[in-house]
């Protein structure tokens, strides 16, 4: 921007009402500005993570083909605040008590070394804490999950479902299960079935494998880095129809 001074009235203008008085601008030197547009933007990105959305890493291949190691996927932390986890979504949830006990959740590191891993968290860069996991919801409160019928697919509710996004050349699932979800839990899967340790290989820990909605941290709706792998991440098509009919319990 030029400074004021520069600016000047065009001559013959009979009304110069513009034309500030001379003044310099004065800003904040360089080394107190950046420091300040870099503390508002953690906070921005904070607060964005906190009410918003949620950028996660994918640190393992157990969603592959949908997920590859190393994207970035955005989550939508206002999606279970108003309303309720959806059969087929990719779900990112807090497996503490489901999927990993609590008592061996190791504790903190430090306030210092904590916030550090968080910002790299809430940006991207950083993977998730080893308590975060990311699967498909196949089953919500009330589904009866059956794996599987004599052509090797998943029922839910006695319904065969197509699953286009598994994994090249994987079944459905090597291990057979025959559970019924509980009120306001999960039955989750990772896309690449053999290479996937989600509910079926916890139906013997004490909470049988299931993932209480309100671990949920939110659904993951598109993958927005490398931004080749770039895509909206969709609700199926067998989801779709049988979320229209049945709503979970």
């Amino acid at each position: 921007m030029r400074p004021d001074s520069e600016l000047t009235a065009t001559e013959g203008t009979a009304e110069p009402a513009d034309v500030q008085p001379n003044r310099k601008f004065r800003g904040l030197p360089f080394w107190i500005e950046l420091p300040l547009i870099i503390i508002l933007a953690i906070l921005l990105a904070f607060f964005a993570k906190t009410f918003l959305v949620q950028i996660f890493y994918i640190p393992s291949g157990s969603m592959e083909d949908t997920l590859q190691v190393g994207d970035r996927v955005a989550v939508n932390r206002l999606a279970y605040r108003f309303g309720e986890p959806q059969r087929g979504q990719v779900v990112v949830f807090d497996g503490v008590d489901s999927f990993i006990p609590a008592s061996t959740v190791p504790p903190s590191e430090g306030a210092v070394s904590e916030f550090i891993k968080e910002l790299g968290r809430t940006i991207g860069v950083v993977p998730p804490p080893d308590t975060v996991f990311v699967k498909r919801i196949i089953g919500v409160g009330g589904d009866r999950v059956v794996c599987c019928d004599k052509q090797g697919r998943i029922t839910v509710n006695g319904t065969p479902i197509d699953e286009p996004y598994l994994y090249p050349g994987d079944a459905p699932s090597n291990t057979p299960f025959d559970v019924t979800v509980p009120p306001d839990k999960l039955w989750v899967l990772g896309d690449h079935r053999s290479a996937s340790a989600d509910s079926r290989a916890h139906t013997g820990d004490p909470g049988g494998g299931f993932v209480p909605v309100d671990r949920a941290i939110g659904p993951a709706f598109a993958v927005i880095f490398p931004f080749g792998n770039w895509q909206r991440l969709s609700t199926p098509e067998w989801a779709q129809q049988m979320n229209d009919s049945t709503p979970a319990e």
